[in-house]
């Protein structure tokens, strides 16, 4: 199921972790040439894709919203 981004905070290894509109989190990791997410290295890049709907499959699984 698709969701929306709608913030970011970083874990304790300084990753990328998206918050989802669902209430689950998801790291947003650029490690090429597997993952290509270039927009996760800058300010600009991260707050453009505010909005943008990621595959959340903790939705899929039915798993409980994270917290942090």
């Amino acid at each position: 199921m698709k969701q929306v981004i709608c913030g970011y905070h970083q874990d304790e290894e300084h990753h990328w972790v998206a918050e989802l509109a669902c209430g689950h989190f998801q790291h947003v990791r650029h490690k090429p040439p597997f993952i290509n997410r270039p927009w996760v290295t800058s300010l600009g890049g991260r707050q453009g894709m505010l909005g943008h709907s990621l595959k959340c499959k903790k939705c899929d699984e039915g798993a409980a919203k994270d917290s942090g």
